[in-house]
């Protein structure tokens, strides 16, 4: 699996906050090295990227 280029692109959001949520993300993915991490070659930043397009995460900055 790749990283979404093309949602990237049309990405219209605040390009800091994306940065910094697919970072995290991306951080707790490979500490906690799930099976969706190893089912995507231990790819952390295209799988964090694709849950933060896709909203399957929930974010927030305090």
């Amino acid at each position: 699996m790749s990283m979404p280029l093309e949602d990237l692109f049309e990405y219209d959001g605040n390009a800091y906050e994306f940065t910094v949520a697919v970072n995290k993300r991306s951080y707790q993915l490979a500490v906690l090295k799930t099976p969706e991490v190893e089912k995507n070659n231990g790819k952390v930043v295209s799988l964090s990227m694709r849950q933060v397009f896709g909203n399957q995460i929930e974010y927030r900055f305090e």
